[in-house]
Order: structure tokens, then sequence, then C-alpha cells
């Protein structure tokens, strides 16, 4: 059998355990992380075997590491910062600087070296963005109060991992000569890329994106570019793919190309996961036990732990800091990424390496339940958070106070929700408008209605609202990722509304027929369905022509809906 062929034989078996894995993952609820590393395992020398040409698959996983940190610069932005704010930096620095002091601290407790201490507890305080983002949105989650709160963190972590691999890059270069060569290197690179971005970028990829092939295939190759020329540089393939992404963050198309190669990373860190798996030796981890599993319990547990009070005391709520705190359950997939490279440096050996791999797969697993199922844990842990820890509703909301008296309580300030209130008030109705998002409160107090600043989840934020005077509480919040769930905001708020004796009328919108059944079980009202309804209306319209006058009304309505 030729060398060829053997290699290819061997790349279609991990394909083909990759996917049983990933498959046998899915069912169990995990991250396709972990059924990648476990792949590598069953494949590596100490199960199958599967894997001898070690170098062909690093190649792959090392392509797939550039495009990933590509997609990583594709976020970095000029606006990025602003976007996030200073209280998602200083709360992600924050968790950053004390979960990495104190893993430091249990890591010299275990018995490392210093230094090694220091790596590893840097190395764990970093959470993975792509799998929260995953959890949250297969559970409807994203745009939630909590959601927003855990990316803004995630993202703000995801800058600083930046840094640190920049000083990883550098230290690779072992003496100082080495480092002056990196950092004129990386002068150099980051000069050529900024004369790319203010001549090249934006015309480009306008004629590149006349065939979405072609921009695909020219991103990758970019990024392979790029990370290629910094490794020559000493400054390593990582920073180099993030420089590629940064190049094009400032163009109309990233949006384009993140969705794009979105499966090819998947895809290709395939392979770096599983080079990693394969790596593991078991006999470097025979002494480890202990030190991986208390530093498993500190990932899982210890990291959410200090993020919570940070979170209350920039002042989010005891629900908001308690679900978005639970996310940070894990570390990262730039965790591993990060050790390798300090393996590389000559920071630690390959035996902390194996064991951050370890703790790794532990966390990533365990925490998965932790947010899948974050709604009843919190309703078991709510009575003693609340002896501890103050509740802050109005975070970020400038807030106004609620009118002592209205008509009709809407959630959800979209366009849905927008167009309700102006047909409410037209008929004389009085209106004020709750949402969780900060600019939609501002865009309704701009267009002159009342609106106030709250997350429809939230069980105790109801007795705030003037449900006495309220005929109708409309819920017509945008929720994604399919049907009603336990943690569905919509169910929390029906749930709330009447736990706290509230006995009129309630509406909710829906998108899948399927949540009929659960709406009805806790007496809702009515039911609205946008499609459905604004269909049964056109035909109204259609079959039924309107007058001058209820014409004109209608268009004046419709104008204020869309502004």
């Amino acid at each position: 059998m030729t060398a060829a062929h053997s290699v290819f034989n061997e790349i279609a078996a991990l394909l083909v355990l990759g996917a049983l894995l990933g498959f046998i993952g899915q069912r169990l609820r995990q991250p396709l992380i972990v059924a990648f590393i476990v792949a590598g395992i069953v494949a590596g020398p100490d199960v199958l075997g599967v894997v001898s040409s070690a170098v062909h698959v690093q190649v792959l996983g090392e392509l797939g590491v550039a495009v990933l940190l590509f997609l990583v610069g594709l976020k970095l932005d000029p606006g990025l910062l602003r976007t996030l704010g200073p209280v998602a930096l200083a709360t992600g620095s924050a968790q950053v600087v004390f979960t990495g002091l104190i893993g430091a601290v249990l890591c010299l407790a275990l018995g490392m070296a210093a230094q090694t201490a220091v790596v590893v507890g840097v190395v764990l305080t970093f959470s993975s963005t792509i799998i929260v983002i995953k959890l949250l949105w297969d559970k409807g989650e994203v745009d939630s109060l909590h959601g927003r709160v855990a990316l803004g963190l995630l993202i703000a972590q995801d800058l600083l991992v930046v840094v640190l691999m920049g000083l990883l890059a550098g230290l690779r270069g072992g003496t100082d000569s080495g480092l002056t060569q990196a950092l004129l290197g990386a002068a150099g690179l980051v000069g050529a890329v900024l004369l790319f971005i203010r001549f090249l970028a934006h015309g480009l990829l306008a004629r590149l994106a006349r065939s979405p092939e072609l921009l695909v295939t020219f991103a990758i190759a970019w990024a392979a570019l790029l990370a290629g020329t910094a490794d020559t540089l000493g400054l390593g393939k990582e920073l180099g793919g993030l420089l590629a992404g940064v190049s094009l963050a400032s163009t109309p198309f990233r949006e384009a190309l993140a969705s794009r190669l979105a499966s090819v990373r998947d895809f290709l860190l395939l392979f770096f996961f599983v080079s990693l798996g394969a790596s593991l030796d078991f006999g470097q981890l025979q002494g480890s036990l202990l030190p991986a599993l208390a530093l498993s319990v500190f990932v899982l547990l210890g990291k959410p732990l200090l993020v919570l009070p940070i979170l209350s005391l920039a002042g989010y709520g005891r629900r908001t800091a308690f679900l978005a705190s639970l996310t940070v359950g894990q570390i990262s997939e730039f965790s591993l990424i990060l050790v390798t490279l300090a393996v590389q440096a000559g920071l630690v050996d390959t035996a902390t390496q194996a064991l951050v791999t370890v703790v790794g797969l532990v966390s990533i697993g365990a925490s998965s339940y932790l947010v899948t199922y974050s709604g009843p844990i919190y309703a078991r842990l709510e009575p003693w958070l609340a002896r501890w820890l103050s509740d802050h509703p109005g975070r970020h909301a400038q807030e106004q106070p609620l009118p002592v008296g209205a008509d009709v309580i809407i959630f959800g300030l979209g366009r849905y929700g927008t167009a309700i209130a102006e047909g409410l008030r037209a008929r004389g109705l009085s209106v004020v408008g709750v949402d969780f998002d900060p600019e939609m409160v501002a865009r309704w107090r701009q267009l002159g209605l009342p609106a106030h600043y709250g997350d429809a989840a939230d069980p105790d934020f109801a007795k705030a609202l003037p449900l006495s005077s309220a005929t109708w509480v409309v819920c017509a919040i945008p929720v994604h990722g399919g049907s009603l769930t336990h943690d569905d905001p919509r169910l929390a708020l029906v749930d709330s509304l009447r736990d706290h004796g509230y006995q009129q009328r309630i509406a909710v919108a829906i998108h899948q027929p399927d949540d009929l059944q659960a709406l009805r079980s806790r007496g809702v009202d009515l039911v609205l369905l946008p499609m459905a309804d604004a269909a049964a209306e056109a035909v109204d319209l259609i079959t039924t022509p309107l007058d001058k006058s209820e014409r004109i009304a209608r268009e004046s309505l419709l104008e204020k809906a869309v502004s």
C-alpha cells in the first residue's frame, strides 16, 4: 500500500470515527469538541492505533486553528469595544484576573511548579464562546438578557486571549534576538495589513463577492497565507490567522464570510482536537488524577461562583447574574490552543498539556448539562441566592418610573410589539412597553411611548408592574430556536403573572402551532400567530376594500410601525 493511500485511509477512518462519536455526543447533548477529542483518544496509539501519519492530521488541525483565529479576527472591528461597553470589558477582565489568581494558587497547592501553576491558572480562566452560543441558541436564549451578558463577557475574554497569543508567539523565539526578530516581524506584518485594509480590502472583496465560492476560497487562502507568513517570521500561525481576519473585519462582507466559514472551521478543527486526543499519553496521567479532578471542579463550580458576585456588583439581578455566570463553567477551545503554544514556548511540558486536555473533556462535557438545565437549577437555588445577593432589576435602564396605570402592558418592543402598541393607542388605550434591550427601550421613548427595562423571564419582575389597572398583558417577544421549552421567557412570564395574582387577560405571540397546547394549559386567553393573523387580515382587506378615510388611517399606522 502506498503512503498516499495509507494517509487517505487514515483520514477517512478519522472522519467516520468523528461522525460516529459526534452523533453519539449529540444524542447525549455533548458539544462536538468532546466527541472529537474522544475520537482522537480512540484512534490514538493507546486504543485502535489508527493514527500513524500524525503529521498530516496535525497540518489539517493547524489550518483549522488558523481559520478559527481568522473568524475571531473578523469580530474585531473598530466598533466592537463601543458595542461591548465598559461593563462587559471590566467584568471580563476582573473575571480573568480573579480566576487566574485563584487557579494559580490552587495549582501551587496541588504541587505544581510556580511557572506551570501560573500558565495553567491563566489557561483555565477562559470559557468557550462557540460552545456557549450553541447551547444558548438551542435553548432560544441567545437574545435573552443573561445570554447577552454572557456573550459580552466571553467576547471580552476572547480579546484577552488575543493578547496572550501575541505574547506566547514572541516567547517562542526563545532568545533575546529571537524576540527582537519576532517584534520586528510583527511590526512589518501589521503595517502590511494596515495598508491592505486602507487600499485593497474593500475593492478586492467587492469583486470577489460576485462569486460566493471564490470569496470563501480567497478567505481560506488569505488566512493560510498570513498564518504561514507569521510563522516564518517567528510569530506563530495563530497570530497570522487572526490578522487575516482583522484585515477584513471592516468590510461589509464579514458576516457572509463568518457564516460560510463556520462549517469549514468545524471540519478542520476536527483534526486539531483529534490530534490532541491522539497525543494524550495516559502514562503521564497516572499521577495526575487528583489534580485533574480538583481543577475540573474548580472550572465547573469555582469559575461560576467567582463570576456571580462580580456580575451582581456590576448591577445585574440575581437571576441574570446566576444564569450568565453558569455559562463560564468550562474551558475554551482557546485554552487548548494556548497550552499547546505554551508547550512550544517551553513554559510547560506535555504532561501539563495532557492534564489541561482532560480538564477540558470533563468541564466541557459536564457544563453543557449545567447550561441546558440552568432554569431548574436556579429555581432550586433561588431561596439560598436571595439570602446572599441583592437584586438589581433596573440595570442599564436609565429608569423612568412606571405609569400608575396602563390599559395594556406589552413585552417585546420590536416591530410587532410596536405595531400593536400604535394600533391600541389609535383606539384610545394607554400602553406601556417592557423589554430587556436598552436600545429598544430608548427607541420606544423616542417615539413618545412609555417603556420600561425588564426581563420577562425574571419571576420577580411582575410585582413591579402596574397590573392592577391592566386589562391585557401582551407578550410579543421574538424567541429563536423553535418551540416552547421549560426555560422559554413567554412561559415564565405567564407563570409569573399568575403567581402574582394577575387575573385579567393574557395574549402571547407564537410562531409554532405546536406551542398552542402548552399555552392553553396555562390559561392564556389569546394566542397570536403573526403570519397567520397577517394573512387573514390581508384576505379581509382584499375581499372588503377600505374606504378613503379608513385607508388613510391604516397607512398612517403602518408608517409609524415601520419607522
